[in-house]
């Protein structure tokens, strides 16, 4: 193969991003560090399948009351009336009937410890009939206690009706007693009333490393206490949100962009349901609770009301919220990418939406404007000043939105119309905002093609109509072989972003084999880098033993983090994309023809960087010439993706990537069914 000097098309520096939707319990559960399951009692157990979605409130899952035996039973009530946020409506009013008793949650799959590692605790607590000076604050398994701190408990003041005013002692109700006289003279300020929520904070240690425990919170003394919003974060979670391990795996990657936060969350099985994110910004406490689209069975073929998946129970807290994925963004240095709901719930789930000439439609529109003044607005704006009083006065330096996520335009949805009035208004106002449409579910087939008109007619008219159209492929690995060269005949004057992408062997492994056909399409895409402007895998996280959706590119538990064959595939491309593109004058399609997939680019440095994909069963030499024909004789480095050969039941297939200093002397090897990249100047 013959490298010239000719430089090509420039790559973006966003080429390679992350996708990152809420689905298998990748945000709750997943990066989001808290470790409390259903920590403000507003679960719901989610029933039915399309047409027939329902939800049962079940503020009590994950939670169990705590006691010895032969004690009579506390009593755990549900209750309504005064919470901490109208937004999260319930709490929990424990009664303990004995000292020692308490309630415990089940933290997914159990609370992880790692000795003398701490954890922040904090909850928020109003002591209604409770004499006791302490809470003690616990984490237990099989009546070991691995953490455990006292918290004094802050007592109530007294209510006493008209303390505040100068009243006789005898006000015809009778004669107020010595002990609320007692009250009335020490406060004089007016607040003697009912007690108010207190907010405890506290910093647990483990003692020994433990997987499966439980929280636990326990009383010195019988009691009344009613308790809302209990949190159990990792002191070394990233910026107090993100899980650590899970952060780095992410940073490691070096994403251009992170596109968020759906994924058909974003338009729920409801509107109710959708990702709305005014919701999901301001304090944490006042974010509510919704079920997540992924709890609800989406089989069509069932025909049962009561039907229901594992995880019920999934939800979406918000603790991650917007201004979270702006942070994730800033912290990864990776462009924002938000998703917005058009007005319509999920197209593949339900037929409900807001008409567009509905008054209600604006607000969807003003929601797009409000969310880039949120991301990029002065401080003074309103939306800029919510943004700084969460603790980021700085822009975001948001420039990307998408609008809607795999629409399409039917009898009954004006896709088209809607998208209109949504780039009309934003670039009305904010003309540097790069939009993205959408082109539907699935490739070659009409509504991608009638899409891809639409977009491209428009742009005739106004070239900055759609910076890109979101295109979607969930395929077979032979499909991505087959379609490598797709994008050489995409008229340029529209861009691309591969949104979702994955290869889907029959058993849907993530696998050495569905790796080298996804490296062997980004191989394609980086050719043609020129209309291919952004591209990222789908899905992003699973949790092992809560999916809802495979294959996905990172699998975790709660102790450790499995880096899928298609997480180093996008990793090596990423790290070593490149600036331009280098022609290779038709060499790459006769290599295909032999099971070698490649494409060539330098950076700005001058350095080669080539990516090497053998899909055969044997190493491959590769001749190596430079522009003038001649061997190309020189050290470089070079770094190799093989698969081990261990292919767990309940784990992705086991992958290693190797970096060694490549001796090239007119050749190079690329080892079988493996994807190779080397630089060299």
């Amino acid at each position: 193969m013959r490298i010239g000097k000719e430089k090509g098309v420039p790559i973006s520096p966003e080429l390679i991003g992350l996708f990152f939707e809420d689905i298998n319990f990748a945000a709750d559960g997943g990066l989001y560090a808290e470790m409390i399951e259903n920590r403000s009692f507003e679960a719901r157990e989610a029933y039915g399948n399309p047409g027939r979605f329902y939800a049962v409130d079940d503020p009590g899952y994950a939670w169990k009351s705590v006691q010895q035996s032969g004690e009579e039973a506390p009593f755990m009530q549900y209750v309504t009336g005064t919470p901490v946020s109208e937004a999260n409506p319930h709490y929990l009013r424990f009664t303990a009937k004995a000292a020692g008793q308490g309630f415990a949650n089940k933290a997914y799959d159990g609370i992880r410890l790692e000795k003398d590692h701490t954890y922040r605790v904090s909850f928020y607590a109003r002591c209604v009939a409770y004499e006791g000076d302490t809470f003690q604050i616990k984490v237990i398994k099989d009546g070991q206690v691995f953490a455990e701190v006292a918290v004094n408990a802050v007592k109530p003041v007294p209510y006493v009706p008209f303390c505040d005013l100068k009243i006789p002692m005898e006000i015809g109700y009778g004669t107020l007693n010595p002990e609320i006289q007692h009250i009335r003279e020490m406060d004089q300020s007016g607040k003697c009333r009912r007690s108010e929520w207190i907010k405890y904070e506290v910093v647990l240690t483990a003692q020994d490393d433990v997987r499966g425990a439980q929280f636990a919170i326990t009383f010195d003394v019988p009691g009344i206490v009613e308790f809302d919003l209990i949190s159990m974060i990792p002191e070394d979670a990233v910026a107090g949100i993100f899980r650590k391990d899970l952060f780095e795996a992410l940073q490691a990657i070096k994403p251009g962009f992170v596109r968020f936060p759906g994924g058909c969350i974003v338009e729920g099985i409801s509107l109710d349901n959708r990702y709305y994110w005014k919701n999901t910004v301001g304090d944490v406490k006042d974010r509510r609770y919704i079920p997540n689209l992924w709890a609800f069975d989406d089989d069509w073929s069932k025909n049962d009301p009561m039907t229901k998946r594992p995880d019920a129970h999934y939800g979406q807290s918000f603790g991650l919220g917007f201004y979270e994925y702006f942070l994730l963004c800033e912290l990864l240095d990776a462009k924002p990418l938000p998703v917005l709901n058009i007005g319509t719930a999920c197209q593949f789930r339900s037929t409900e939406m807001v008409d567009s000439d509905n008054p209600k439609f604006e607000e969807y529109v003003q929601d797009a404007l409000d969310l880039i003044e949120f991301a990029n607005g002065p401080v003074d704006s309103t939306w800029g000043a919510l943004r700084a009083r969460m603790g980021h006065p700085e822009s975001f330096h948001m420039d990307f939105l998408s609008v809607g996520n795999e629409q399409w335009e039917t009898q009954y949805l004006d896709m088209k119309h809607r998208y209109e009035r949504f780039a009309q208004a934003i670039h009305a106002k904010y003309p540097e905002i790069r939009l993205l449409g959408t082109a539907g579910p699935f490739m070659e087939c009409s509504i991608t093609e009638d899409a891809w008109k639409f977009y491209r007619e428009k742009a005739k008219e106004n070239p900055d109509f759609s910076y890109a159209v979101d295109e979607h492929y969930y395929v077979s690995p032979q499909w991505l072989y087959d379609h490598v060269a797709m994008y050489d005949e995409y008229p340029r004057n529209v861009a691309v972003f591969a949104g979702e992408y994955a290869a889907h062997t029959e058993d849907r492994a993530n696998s050495m084999e569905s790796a080298l056909a996804e490296a062997a399409l980004l191989t394609g895409i980086e050719k043609n880098a020129d209309v291919v402007k952004l591209a990222s895998y789908a899905p992003l996280f699973n949790r092992i033993g809560h999916s809802q959706w495979k294959p996905d590119m990172i699998w975790f538990d709660d102790s450790d983090v499995y880096l899928t064959p298609n997480y180093y595939v996008q990793k090596l491309f990423a790290n070593h994309r490149g600036t331009y593109t280098i022609p290779l004058q038709k060499q790459d399609v006769k290599l295909r023809k032999e099971g070698i997939y490649v494409s060539a680019a330098v950076d700005a440095h001058g350095e080669i960087i080539l990516k090497l994909v053998n899909t055969n069963h044997r190493e491959y030499a590769l001749m190596l010439e430079d522009a003038d024909g001649l061997a190309v004789r020189t050290t470089g480095q070079m770094w190799t993706l093989r698969g081990t050969g261990e292919m767990p039941e309940d784990r992705p297939e086991v992958s290693v990537v190797t970096e060694e200093t490549a001796e090239i002397d007119g050749c190079v090897f690329i080892p079988a069914q493996s994807l190779v990249v080397i630089r060299y100047q």
